[in-house]
């Protein structure tokens, strides 16, 4: 509740403050990027390293994906065949035991 109180305190010399060391900000933003720049580097160094040795992993376990996904719809469509498949090998195997052997 106290934070709401000093609330218009803090905004007043916050703009203060910052509008008077805008100019400071402005000299030294040159030298900020200049010690920046380095862990910048370091760090597209490690993503790229991390990218290298995940991106191999990703497209193996999409390509895994994708062949599950093709198995599993086949087997969505062919199941409710089976029935039918047994029917069939029954017949044609009386069709088959039935033939005279021509020998």
């Amino acid at each position: 509740m106290i934070h709401l109180l000093t609330l218009p305190f803090r905004l007043f010399f916050g703009l203060l403050f910052g509008l008077l060391l805008f100019p400071l900000g402005l000299i030294l933003l040159p030298f900020a990027l200049i010690v920046a720049l380095p862990f910048l580097l370091l760090r597209l160094v490690f993503k790229l390293v991390v990218f290298t040795v995940v991106a191999p992993l990703v497209i193996l376990a999409s390509v895994f994906a994708v062949i599950v996904a093709i198995g599993a719809i086949l087997l969505a469509v062919l199941v409710p065949f089976i029935p039918f498949a047994l029917i069939a090998l029954l017949i044609w195997a009386i069709v088959r035991s039935s033939r005279p052997a021509y020998v």
